[in-house]
């Protein structure tokens, strides 16, 4: 291993963190039914469960990554996930709106240790090989958002939804032990008082033209991927007939994108992100358009059910290789803001998925299917423009 990089079974175990700790906002999503009848959430307020954590969650990437720029990263790590298992303990015992409510908010804040993490590893990372340490840590976060849901499903069917949180609790405290012990201290060079990091971090957006354009990019292509999976659980309810264990395997094939992020972040080393990126755009298009006629020419039969998860797992690794290109490019605009610059990354394009999983179904219900696997073209084409321009 050269001087000043990172170990391999660091990277490894950092892309487990990454997947334990983003897992923590997805795990209700499934579980809203027994969990809002048993703190006594009304079937118009259930929504709330999912709600309280993205919101929290957002507030984390606001306000606790850009830190990383200043504090020691490992603490922030380790503090990030002691407190995220202490929040899912509580969310598996708790009685009543409030006491689920609350800890679940808190675990959505807590949780954006992921966002610190990746951006430590990059920085640890020797220059020549950074993107594929970016996209092994990634493919470990992906991972662990595609397999959430199925996983918690499966394990509520056990031992209840009580169960899902208090397992997750165990295991987050048991990975937060073992980053501990294995990640190197990570100081960064940062200085500045709490508000002056978080006004810097608005800041680079208009100091880097890059980040804004990748920001752009990012936005359309995450807004597509969100208003994909909040919607085809109703396409495959409406058109296939599936029941909810059916739906669980199938969001399975979203896991299949995870295995994209570090060929992306090779390609990225190698100089290759304009490529990519094109290669990117056109890919996330052509596998949502394709899921129209695939779902709808011809039989609703388990045959075409099975391309269309085909069609997902291409389309989400199109998404995530663009997402591990930006971060590989956005990482190397400045050391000393790294952090800030994935928090405003981060930031952006977590707006532009809440938009889309509000209109996705709203879309979907008005329009149909076909407007929705469309508008991957109208979003992916302005990509393919910038980038072909000369001189970009």
């Amino acid at each position: 291993m050269p001087e000043n990089d990172v170990s391999a079974a660091a990277v490894r175990l950092a892309a487990l963190g990454c997947g334990i700790l983003v897992a923590t906002i997805y795990y209700a999503q499934p579980l809203l039914d027994p969990i809002s009848r048993s703190i006594g959430l009304s079937r118009a307020a259930a929504g709330l469960v999912v709600t309280v954590m993205q919101i929290g969650f957002g507030l984390g990437l606001a306000c606790i990554v850009p830190l990383a720029d200043r504090y020691e990263n490992r603490a922030l790590v380790t503090a990030s996930l002691g407190v995220t298992a202490l929040a899912l303990a509580a969310i598996g015992l708790a009685h009543g709106t409030a006491g689920f409510l609350i800890p679940a908010t808190i675990a959505g804040m807590s949780c954006v240790g992921a966002q610190i993490l990746v951006p430590m590893m990059a920085g640890m990372a020797a220059p020549a090989r950074r993107g594929r340490v970016i996209g092994t840590v990634m493919g470990g976060l992906l991972t662990g958002i595609m397999l959430a849901r199925p996983a918690a499903s499966f394990v509520a069917s056990l031992v209840g939804w009580r169960g899902v949180f208090l397992a997750a609790a165990a295991a987050t405290a048991l990975v937060g032990v073992a980053l501990r012990l294995m990640l190197p201290r990570h100081q960064p060079t940062g200085s500045g008082h709490y508000l002056a990091t978080l006004r810097s971090t608005v800041a680079v957006i208009g100091r880097y033209r890059l980040l804004r354009r990748r920001i752009a990019y990012q936005m359309s292509l995450f807004a597509l991927f969100i208003g994909f999976w909040t919607t085809v659980p109703l396409l495959l309810a409406d058109r296939f007939g599936f029941g909810q264990q059916r739906i669980a395997l199938f969001a399975l094939a979203g896991a299949g994108g995870a295995l994209a992020a570090p060929v992306a972040g090779r390609l990225a080393d190698r100089g290759h992100a304009r490529t990519a990126t094109m290669a990117a755009a056109a890919g996330a298009a052509a596998m949502l358009a394709a899921t129209w006629p695939v779902a709808f020419w011809g039989r609703a039969s388990l045959g075409a059910a099975v391309v269309l998860a085909l069609c997902a797992a291409a389309f989400d690794a199109f998404v995530q290789t663009n997402h591990v290109v930006s971060q590989r490019l956005i990482f190397a605009l400045s050391d000393a803001e790294r952090a800030r610059l994935n928090a405003a990354y981060m930031s952006s394009i977590f707006a532009a998925g809440a938009m889309a999983s509000a209109f996705g179904p709203v879309i979907y219900a008005a329009l149909g299917w076909k407007a929705l696997s469309l508008a991957g073209v109208a979003l992916a084409s302005p990509i393919l423009a910038a980038e072909a321009l000369p001189g970009r």
